[in-house]
């Protein structure tokens, strides 16, 4: 969770007005405990996704994904957040725009679907143009970053590749996704992307 974020939430929605930190199903009041907690529900959860993936249904999978890796601690896991988000001075995308969003999210997941399993280009390009617009949308509260790297990788999967937008100790590849997902340069993810896809098995 960035210092850098910015939530309009007057109504205290997500979080404990006395200490600020996001309301949980564990009570926790703690940030450092709640930042442990969270990653190691989370962690346990996409280890199972690893071994029993899901499949991707348009846009109702980023909700499914987000549910289940988030269930253990937010009771709104699994839903659109209802506040307005910004980071570093850019706002997200507005809520009261979502609907139309999530249809153009649906196009670029139907165009991905057609595309041959061997064009490895095409693929990355598909999908980091998918990444660039769901960040941008940034759907829940908290945890889009890791619901949209196991979105990518679902869909990935679908085609018979492997992707780890997150893997250990490699801060190249972190940084490169940071630079990509922040400033919206699709090409960086392209490149990105392009690279980590690999045959499943290989």
């Amino acid at each position: 969770m960035s210092n850098s974020y910015k939530y309009i939430d007057p109504d205290y929605t997500y979080t404990d007005p006395k200490t600020g930190l996001l309301k949980n199903l564990q009570n926790i009041k703690d940030p450092d405990v709640l930042l442990f907690v969270e990653s190691g529900v989370v962690t346990k959860r996409l280890q199972f996704l690893y071994e029993n993936p899901l499949k991707i249904n348009g846009t109702d999978s980023l909700f499914e994904i987000h549910k289940y890796l988030f269930q253990d601690i937010y009771v709104w896991a699994g839903k659109k957040r209802i506040v307005e988000i910004g980071k570093d001075g850019k706002q997200f995308f507005p809520t009261s725009h979502f609907d139309n969003a999530f249809r153009y999210i649906e196009q670029l997941i139907s165009e991905f679907k057609k595309i041959p399993k061997d064009n490895k280009r095409n693929l990355a390009e598909k999908l980091a143009e998918i990444l660039d617009n769901v960040n941008y949308l940034h759907p829940f509260r908290e945890g889009n970053g890791r619901t949209q790297r196991e979105f990518l990788r679902l869909l990935a999967l679908e085609k018979g590749l492997t992707l780890n937008l997150n893997p250990p100790d490699n801060i190249s590849v972190y940084e490169r996704y940071m630079k990509g997902t922040i400033e919206s340069d699709v090409n960086t993810l392209t490149e990105l992307i392009f690279e980590l896809i690999n045959t499943k098995n290989k």
